[in-house]
């Protein structure tokens, strides 16, 4: 059956329309809101895991842009968008944006390998060496202070009721500083503690940059690391901002700053 001109124009026009009409989710005010929007959105909601695709969501996410669309337009027949510190938040929210794309496929073109990943977890261990110790002290401001807290110590006071006078935080539990590797502490006070035997006291003060230390062994034992696997993703992760800091301070010196 053919088709009168006026009808057939009607069913062209129709054919048009439907595809241009498909690209936007609504408008609001005669301001389009594109379908891509929404499927923008709907892909972040789902890659957070927060729930799955489904027509629900994208008509939750629809609403909300409406919602938005109508706020936005509202706000600039207010003449929000023109104040000076919103268009300054903007134009930082915009080179945050510009910039972390840019940083976002410079780690996609560098990424962290295996090999470094090994090597920083090696060093890890090394700098943790291969034993911990469980040690206090009492920490005082002068030599004499510390030689007299160990003659006492030698006449049977307890090592507790004295670490009371302790100038830092230990006093309150007996100048107990729980267990630590020799390379989280100074090394004076690293060298004097690893060689003590399980129980033993300084014979003479030890002195560091905070004063002087009188330091008594409690044990020792083997350092428990994670293993390699364990922490893997969080060493990744180190790497990467590292590598991130070495491109911008690259470019930094690179530029003509004055």
């Amino acid at each position: 059956m053919m088709l009168k001109p006026a009808r057939l124009m009607l069913a062209l026009i129709a054919m048009v329309a439907v595809p241009a009409f498909a690209q936007n989710a609504a408008t609001v005010n005669g301001k389009a809101i594109p379908a891509a929007r929404v499927d923008q959105m709907v892909k972040q909601v789902v890659a957070q895991g927060q729930q799955p695709d489904s027509p629900q969501l994208r008509d939750m996410v629809k609403k909300e842009l409406i919602g938005r669309e109508v706020l936005l337009q509202e706000a600039d027949k207010q003449g929000y968008g023109k104040k000076p510190d919103v268009t300054a938040a903007i134009d930082n929210a915009r080179q945050s944006i510009i910039i972390n794309a840019m940083l976002a496929d410079y780690v996609k073109k560098n990424p962290v390998s295996d090999a470094e990943i090994k090597a920083e977890y090696d060093k890890y261990k090394a700098a943790m060496g291969g034993t911990e110790y469980h040690s206090r002290h009492i920490l005082v401001a002068t030599e004499q202070e510390a030689k007299d807290i160990i003659a006492k110590l030698k006449g049977g006071a307890k090592f507790e009721e004295l670490a009371k006078v302790s100038k830092d935080g230990s006093a309150a539990n007996g100048g107990d500083l729980g267990w630590m590797t020799p390379g989280k502490l100074v090394k004076p006070f690293a060298d004097a503690m690893v060689a003590l035997k399980n129980g033993e006291i300084t014979q003479t003060p030890v002195k560091t940059e905070f004063g002087y230390h009188v330091i008594k062994m409690e044990e020792s034992r083997p350092v428990k690391l994670p293993s390699l696997e364990e922490v893997k993703p969080q060493v990744a992760e180190a790497l990467q901002q590292r590598k991130i800091v070495a491109y911008r301070e690259e470019l930094v010196k690179k530029a003509k700053v004055q």
